[in-house]
């Protein structure tokens, strides 16, 4: 048996990551300039509901369908509105200097995608629009906590500042903080977390 696929993991009345944001994404919410966020890799939608009810317009991007409408349904129980968009990220094409906040949360790809996306956040970012990522460092294989089997999907600081040129990083930072999200993040994660900022 292999890895089950997002559709298969998502196609349950539960929330595998919970309906609450993420840590990192609550704590530096008030970075974020007003206006167009896209989410990426947003699976079922905890984060971009979260950004809706603070009054962004929220664009959610995710390969599942199946977690897609787990997200809009999250929307409407909350209130809010939010737009989606079922596409692989290896084909996704963000729109140059359209967006006010670009969120990645745990949007694990391969290199080759992860290279293309960095490319495309950067192109896609208005002046002065922020990157919020926090994703596993490799060092989380040892912790078995959650995250993808292998090191190449995983990211480190030396690895962004190569791959996003032209950001200014204005909060950096690699760490191990205790993950709480669902049943498919649970304790202690090796994690890096980025705020960075598009001059």
């Amino acid at each position: 048996m292999g890895q089950p696929t997002w559709d298969e993991r998502y196609d349950g009345a539960d929330y595998v990551y919970g309906i609450e944001p993420n840590d990192f994404l609550l704590s530096q919410v008030g970075q974020l300039p007003p206006g167009r966020i896209l989410c990426l890799a947003e699976g079922e939608g905890r984060n971009a509901v979260f950004l809706a009810e603070h009054g962004f317009a929220v664009t959610a991007v995710d390969q599942s369908a199946v977690g897609l409408a787990k997200a809009e349904h999250l929307a409407a129980q909350r209130g809010v509105h939010i737009e989606t968009v079922v596409a692989d990220l290896a084909d996704f094409s963000i729109e140059p200097q359209s967006w006010d906040g670009i969120v990645s949360i745990f949007a694990h790809t391969p290199l080759p995608v992860r290279r293309h996306v960095h490319s495309e956040v950067v192109r896609g970012l208005k002046p002065g629009g922020v990157f919020l990522l926090e994703a596993y460092r490799p060092e989380q294989l040892v912790l078995k906590t959650g995250g993808p089997p292998v090191a190449e999907m995983m990211m480190s600081l030396e690895l962004l500042h190569a791959e996003l040129p032209g950001l200014k990083f204005e909060f950096a930072c690699e760490t191990v903080r205790d993950v709480r999200e669902g049943e498919l993040h649970a304790g202690q994660g090796a994690v890096v977390q980025l705020l960075a900022r598009k001059p």
